[in-house]
């Protein structure tokens, strides 16, 4: 399991994406580079981490599931996700 403090960081920086989208898309077309840079630093998208949904693990992250590859497997395992079994030959 990941720090609080870091999910608690993360969902924070996702919130400022969002507040600051239309703003930083305006500015870019605008090509004020100036402007971008008076920005706040976490408002930029690529700050933002994926994270496990569950763990909030930022490592071995599965798009598509939203997912740890942990979490992933228990998941799996147990049958929760459809679609998904466990190979053996």
């Amino acid at each position: 399991m990941a720090k609080k403090s870091m999910i608690a960081r993360d969902a924070k920086r996702q919130k400022m994406i969002a507040k600051y989208a239309a703003k930083r898309e305006e500015l870019k077309k605008l090509g004020d580079l100036e402007g971008l840079h008076k920005l706040p630093r976490n408002s930029s998208p690529t700050r933002w981490k994926n994270r496990c949904v569950e763990t909030g693990r930022p490592r071995g992250y599965m798009r598509q599931f939203g997912l740890s590859r942990l979490s992933f497997r228990e998941h799996a395992s147990k049958g929760e996700i459809p679609g998904i079994t466990k190979s053996s030959w």
